[in-house]
């Protein structure tokens, strides 16, 4: 968190260093007691003056927020300045109590955190980044343009509410959706603006105060966090070597990641699959199944919960970000008509339909036959990189547990006894080596004991040496 500073902002980067540190003591990020970075050595990470620190860490100081050691150095306090017992009225003028006022806090909630200067550092072991280098951005302006055409513009830029475009649709349901098993009619497929959209729509859709949710835990935190924001009874499903496993109390909605299971990597064994199934059919479970790395999973890894399906029990996200790119905002649902019909006019009610001239370039692109090969050559770059960090992983953090050699774009690792995975990050941003956090995935009391290393933007030539880095920051804590 210490890391977002940005000379373009209005904010003078004392003040923006000085909100960053208070806002991650209060959000869980640094913890009571931990020692904060030196000041040169933050300094030099940051690109700014030691001076400027300096001044941060001693105003901080004078407000109860670090504690200063002689000889030892500058520590998050772990008796926090108290909050106000009795906010006082606000003055005539002043605006609404927002405390108040809003109903939820959504900034508050557990969230994963990657530093905006991600890409200033040697060895960015980030997830959910594409590769510039292996994206065809010559092509994919090729495709923008024809997007401009005297048709296409006619189609795209007249208020359709509710429509997406049909070229795009048709792409998805004969070239994407068969890799992965899956044979849909166009009015089973709604474009989302990723899978977190989908995950939102279908909470709305489905869940309300009592409704009883099953999510993955350890799991993707914002699955929890827009089930939860509806009031939802969430119940934690247990991770084993087989993937999740429902509980013996029947479930109303059930949030897996059974191709790759966020954030292990392990795969849902087909016996849990075809047990899985049978069990929704049986209590009535809906199972919203995310595929968020199905575009660039291996060619082992493609049966899927909705290939299985035959009783319209599972709603399936999918997402094109993890082959074009994250900004590009487009995804899918493939679910039963009139499940994807509401979600459909849901949609309408947020945004009406996703831009439809990347909808169009999107298309075309997939038409000409430029996304399955991109496809093609990212599932060889990550099966590569993800050999290598194994092997690296192996040799350099020998003592850190690894959930298995799965595939995929990252790697989870829990961190033997002694070593904080929080301390970890500090000594290895300074080493120019940035990981993230597990955290925001694992129960609070569980901080500190794993991290995740995205493989799909790092340099397959600078795996090794940044492993290397990052055990060498181990032996220094």
């Amino acid at each position: 968190m210490l890391t977002i500073i940005t000379r373009e902002s209005e904010e003078p980067i004392q003040s923006q260093l000085r909100r960053r540190i208070v806002e991650s003591i209060h959000s869980g990020q640094m913890q009571l007691g931990q020692k904060m970075p030196p000041s040169r050595q933050l300094a030099g990470q940051l690109g700014i003056a030691r001076n400027t620190v300096t001044a941060v860490y001693e105003e901080l100081v004078a407000r109860g927020y670090l504690d200063s050691v002689p000889r030892r150095g500058v520590f998050v306090a772990r008796d926090l300045p108290p909050e106000p017992a009795n906010q006082p009225e606000p003055a005539p003028g002043t605006g609404p109590d927002w405390e108040a006022r809003l109903k939820q806090r959504p900034s508050r909630l557990r969230h994963i955190i990657k530093p905006s200067n991600w890409q200033d550092y040697a060895f960015p072991f980030v997830y959910g980044q594409v590769d510039p280098s292996l994206f065809p951005i010559n092509t994919w302006r090729t495709c923008s343009r024809d997007a401009l055409g005297r048709s296409a513009i006619d189609w795209w830029t007249a208020d359709r509410a509710v429509e997406d475009d049909p070229l795009l649709v048709e792409q998805i349901r004969t070239q994407i959706l068969p890799q992965r098993g899956i044979y849909a009619k166009p009015e089973e497929i709604l474009i989302t603006l990723g899978t977190q959209e989908g995950l939102y729509l279908l909470a709305r859709l489905l869940a309300r105060p009592g409704t009883r949710v099953g999510c993955e835990m350890p799991g993707y935190p914002d699955s929890r966090n827009i089930m939860a924001a509806e009031g939802a009874d969430i119940t934690d499903l247990p991770i084993d070597g087989e993937g999740a496993r429902l509980p013996d109390t029947p479930l109303d909605l059930a949030v897996l990641t059974p191709a790759h299971h966020c954030p292990t990597m392990v795969p849902m064994s087909p016996e849990r699959r075809l047990a899985t199934l049978a069990r929704a059919r049986r209590d009535g479970t809906v199972l919203i199944e995310d595929d968020y790395e199905g575009e660039t999973a291996s060619a082992g890894d493609q049966t899927t919960l909705k290939s299985l399906d035959n009783s319209g029990h599972v709603a399936y996200l999918g997402t094109l970000s993890k082959v074009l790119a994250p900004g590009v905002r487009l995804g899918f649902m493939v679910a039963a008509p009139a499940l994807v019909e509401e979600a459909r006019w849901l949609r309408r009610l947020i945004h009406r339909s996703a831009p439809l001239n990347n909808q169009r370039t999107a298309g075309i692109f997939l038409a000409e036959g430029h996304y399955l090969a991109l496809q093609r050559s990212l599932r060889a770059a990550l099966d590569h990189r993800h050999t290598k960090v194994v092997e690296g992983c192996d040799r350099y953090l020998p003592n850190f547990r690894r959930a298995g050699t799965h595939g995929g774009s990252s790697v989870w690792l829990e961190c033997p006894p002694g070593v904080d995975a929080r301390a970890l990050f500090t000594a290895a941003c300074a080493r120019g080596v940035l990981f993230e956090s597990g955290d925001p995935f694992v129960p609070e009391d569980q901080a500190g004991r794993f991290l995740r290393l995205g493989i799909s933007y790092i340099d397959e030539r600078k795996i090794d040496a940044g492993l290397a880095e990052l055990g060498r920051a181990v032996r220094d804590l």
